[in-house]
């Protein structure tokens, strides 16, 4: 059994991640950890971001990088923007006004959970490429009983049925959702008012302790055991995909000391706008690994289905292309691809990954069943298969967006986003789902896979020329679908608990608006995600647009200036700063200079920002510093 808190052989403690098994790490494990001295910035600044944090806690002002200016330094650090661009591709972004706040480690435990995809709350099908990935940053050093995030390495490319499963309706996929029901996570373990002894508390004897252990023991997958991620020294950053279960962990100090020294943690949601571009990696035996020297598990106990995963991945993340065929069982791989229940999980995704690395007529046609299936269980393994082998499945993804079935569209439309290439039949094809589908849920997993199409386009140059017509139809989205009020305010119920209703067939989230009159507790799935696509299309700058330059430029400013889902607003202003500072250059120098001339009357109009996704879109100091002077200040609610 590994080490809770440290790494194997390893008597100082963690071992943070080096630069030549970083891809290697994340593509298996899926979680590296970034040193201090390695982020390329002074070590001070932590202290200084510490400091500022506990007096504005203390002052229970609402905290921003308005409060805390020093934040940005660390985002947009050398260190950390080298290991994102490796992870997540170069001109990675940040999702805006989400929960780009610091949290605080206390009494409580969450229980194990994935979080909403971005931007928030939007459920749509998890990419097991390298998307989305999670940045915690912490400030001042965590101690192994300071509460340090809880973690369950090598879960992400495993999960549980959500499409039709109240229990993780809302987004934030559940290994115990009776946890909730049951009101675990209201229940102090530690400090004041815990009923636990210190000696339990200490020793992790507690029901909930125990409960936590045994939801993950439970499932049955390979390799995966709860890892707390300490002892971390001050200014450590842990990188993440957003599919890995993990929680929130309570204290097991003393709590008298918790007012004085608080553990603070920063969390940003970051995405890919690029495709990766590189060489392939050389071919890992990796059950031969030896000990994963953070977490203390072998990897001669990984799973042949596991591993199978792994290397499309790491293939992946080095090139944008799935890895060269082998030879398969494929008969016997159709039949594994059917396994029962949640144990059989990787059985399901190891055979479609297999089938794909296949690649024959026999192993397509076994994927493509599988993707027709009732089972929810067998249609995601399919699916992962299908946009595994890449472009050879777009004629299997393509009948199916006009399945009568709801789940089989948006499969289809998910698969299409993450493999196909971007030709007239398929825009056509997503074009329309997005225009016209009955189903909220469809409608915005065909906005996401328009941006995803068109970054594979723009890395390719395969349908480069119809990236505009990508952008016009996101933009007449833009036109159609209304916000509504959040769902949990709709209806009364903590958002976990929220249910589908004839209007919505989707969580849409969470209604924020950040105690500011000009933003309304509102959201919309497909607005949202819509404006998600456009800031990844503009990521590549003006002269991909082509002659819908002008028109998407004049929606995000009508965006920016009326729209009343604060959401919504950050990821249009997050669009027109990418217009404005990135792209090949080639580009007349008045385009530029109009955009930014736009943006930064915009910017100084908004009562409230999210300057972390601005300064990594190439928004400088100066106007940031500007901003800041005349920003309205908001009281922590």
């Amino acid at each position: 059994m590994p080490s809770k808190n440290s790494a194997a052989g390893n008597g100082s403690g963690l071992a943070y991640t080096k630069p030549d098994t970083l891809v290697r790490d994340f593509a298996s494990r899926g979680l590296v950890v970034l040193a201090p001295e390695d982020l390329g910035i002074p070590l001070d600044v932590h202290n200084v971001i510490y400091e500022k944090e506990k007096a504005a806690f203390s002052a229970r002002r609402y905290i921003t990088a308005s409060v805390i200016p020093e934040i940005l330094d660390v985002v947009d650090s050398p260190g950390v923007v080298a290991a994102c661009d490796r992870l997540v591709g170069r001109n990675w972004a940040i999702v805006p006004f989400t929960h780009n706040t610091p949290y605080v480690s206390g009494s409580n435990d969450q229980h194990w959970h994935k979080d909403d995809n971005g931007p928030y709350n939007g459920r749509r099908h998890r990419h097991h490429q390298a998307v989305q990935v999670e940045m915690l940053y912490y400030p001042q050093a965590v101690a192994p009983d300071a509460g340090p995030t809880a973690t369950v390495p090598y879960s992400q490319y495993w999960a549980l049925n959500h499409e039709e499963n109240h229990d993780n309706f809302a987004g934030a996929d559940h290994l115990d959702f009776s946890y909730q029901i049951d009101g675990m996570e209201r229940i102090p373990i530690s400090g004041p008012k815990s009923s636990y002894s210190m000696e339990d508390i200490v020793q992790r004897r507690t029901a909930h302790d125990v409960r936590m252990r045994e939801a993950v023991a439970n499932t049955g997958w390979p390799l995966v055991h709860p890892f707390e991620a300490a002892p971390l020294k001050a200014g450590s950053v842990v990188l993440y995909s957003h599919n890995m279960y993990h929680r929130g962990n309570h204290r097991r100090d003393d709590w008298n000391i918790w007012r004085t020294q608080p553990r603070f943690m920063w969390r940003f949601w970051l995405y890919r706008t690029t495709e990766p571009e590189g060489d392939p990696p050389e071919e890992l035996n990796w059950q031969a690994l030896g000990v994963d020297p953070l977490t203390g598990l072998d990897y001669a106990k990984a799973t042949d289905d596991a591993t199978a995963v792994w290397r499309h991945h790491h293939h992946w993340m080095h090139t944008g292309r799935p890895p060269a065929k082998r030879a398969h069982d494929t008969a016997r791989l159709a039949k594994q691809l059917l396994a029962w229940n949640d144990a059989g999980e990787p059985l399901r995704i190891g055979a479609a990954y297999r089938l794909a690395d296949a690649g024959d007529a026999e192993a397509i046609r076994a994927l493509g069943d599988g993707l027709h299936s009732e089972r929810e269980t067998v249609r995601r393994a399919a699916l992962y298969g299908l946009i595994a082998l890449g472009a050879e499945a777009t004629p299997t993804l393509l009948a199916a967006c006009s399945s009568p079935v709801k789940w089989v569209r948006r499969a289809a439309l998910c698969g299409l986003g993450d493999a196909a290439p971007l030709t007239k039949a398929v825009l056509d094809a997503v074009v329309e789902r997005l225009r016209a589908d009955s189903s909220v849920y469809v409608r915005s997993v065909a906005a996401t896979a328009l941006g995803c199409i068109g970054r594979r386009a723009i890395a390719t140059g395969v349908g480069s020329a119809l990236i505009p017509d990508c952008a016009k139809a996101l933009a007449a989205s833009l036109g159609r679908e209304p916000n509504r009020l959040g769902m949990n305010i709709a209806q009364g119920r903590n958002i976990k608990f929220v249910r589908p209703t004839d209007e919505c067939d989707v969580c849409e989230g969470i209604g924020i608006n950040y105690s500011v009159e000009r933003f309304k507790r509102v959201r919309s799935a497909v607005r949202e995600n819509a404006l998600w696509s456009l800031v990844i299309l503009c990521s590549h700058g003006p002269g991909v647009l082509g002659d819908a330059l002008a028109p998407t430029v004049e929606t995000l400013a009508e965006v920016a200036r009326k729209d009343e889902n604060v959401f919504c607003v950050g990821s249009a202003l997050d669009a027109l700063t990418r217009l404005a500072t990135l792209g090949t250059g080639e580009e007349p120098p008045s385009t530029r200079a109009k955009v930014r001339e736009l943006l930064e009357t915009l910017l100084r109009d908004m009562p409230i920002h999210s300057w972390e996704p601005l300064v990594r879109s190439g928004l400088s100091r100066q106007t940031i510093a500007g901003c800041q002077a005349a920003e309205s200040e908001i009281e922590r609610p």
